[in-house]
């Protein structure tokens, strides 16, 4: 009865989030990795493309739910994601038409552009906080549990409850269909192929006729969508604030490096990877371990390598160990 109890409390504290943590750092990283695998720079406006995608559907649900809308059991937010998705790709087109076309023709040197996109960033950031405030926003509504930790312990008997929030299961529901559709996208339609070939080789995409505009577009347009949906599961499973989104960024980054750069398999395998690190080293271990060891001894302390506080510097230590030993990431940042 023991182990099933620590079974249910690893579930509880470090699988089920690490799990939904995973899936919105995956769905970030797929994000940066289209950039750099097809515009071939490092977008560090991503996390706040996030942001700004997650306040309009925050504004779009706030409306909704004045008017009475809502979507049953599950959040309102996800009627209003198409709305953001739509604005935040908008943003960036006009984002790429009035900045990032000209150092493109230019043949500007990534570096110029991570430099670019860090000033988007800062404008992107502001735009945010004078619209929507520095504080925290609670938009989530619908049912609040899918298994309920009282619920499990009538039906089960166990001293410890499994409770998954309905925000859980939506995150991975929603983070699945999402990367079914994405690879669904790049590897049968025209478009997407021609996304990969720009890809490989852009001089040769260039000579069959692809129109490098059209792939700078969609390529930006995926992007919007991506930030858009990661940013607000992220929003639904936590809380929205500005700022939170702007230190996404390390872990975000951190997924897409260890994944390698330009390999989607890469950034979905490095997302889990980061999150379940970052869960795992912050866990307080003690009430597991307790279950598992005699009470003489059982643990005193909290058992916890790290606070949460300094979950991010978990990030940065995988993505400094990465580049040391293995530069190119786990799948050795092969293209789209």
């Amino acid at each position: 009865m023991d182990i099933l109890n620590a079974i249910v409390a690893l579930l509880n504290f470090v699988v089920i989030p690490g799990t939904a943590y995973g899936a919105q750092l995956a769905l970030g990283a797929l994000g940066v990795t289209l950039i750099y695998g097809i515009l071939r720079f490092s977008n560090f406006a991503h996390g706040d493309t996030m942001a700004l995608g997650t306040m309009v559907v925050i504004f779009c649900t706030w409306g909704l739910q004045s008017a009475g809308i809502g979507f049953g059991v599950l959040p309102t937010a996800l009627l209003a994601l198409p709305v953001g998705i739509a604005a935040t790709a908008l943003f960036v087109l006009g984002t790429d038409r009035l900045v990032y076309r000209f150092y493109r023709k230019q043949r500007a040197s990534p570096a110029i552009l991570v430099i670019v996109s860090l000033g988007v960033m800062f404008i992107m950031n502001g735009i945010v906080r004078f619209f929507i405030g520095t504080d925290d926003q609670n938009f989530t509504d619908g049912v609040r549990f899918v298994i309920s930790a009282g619920n499990f312990k009538t039906m089960t008997g166990l001293d410890e409850g499994l409770a998954i929030r309905t925000t859980q299961a939506v995150t991975v529901v929603t983070a699945v269909v999402t990367v079914a559709f994405l690879f669904w996208f790049l590897n049968r339609t025209r478009t997407g192929k021609s996304m990969r070939a720009f890809s490989d080789n852009e001089d040769l995409a260039l000579l069959s006729g692809i129109n490098p505009e059209r792939v700078v577009a969609v390529t930006w347009i995926l992007c919007a969508a991506l930030a858009t949906i990661a940013g607000v599961l992220y929003g639904l499973d936590k809380s929205f604030r500005p700022f939170t989104y702007f230190q996404l960024l390390l872990p975000i980054f951190a997924a897409a490096i260890v994944g390698g750069l330009g390999s989607p398999l890469g950034a979905i395998a490095g997302g889990f990877l980061i999150a379940f690190s970052e869960v795992t080293v912050t866990y307080a271990w003690k009430k597991v371990l307790g279950y598992l060891m005699p009470e003489s001894l059982a643990p005193d302390g909290l058992v916890q390598l790290l606070s949460t506080d300094y979950k991010f510097a978990v990030s940065f230590t995988i993505l400094i160990i990465v580049l040391l030993f293995m530069p190119t990431g786990l799948f050795k940042g092969k293209t789209i």
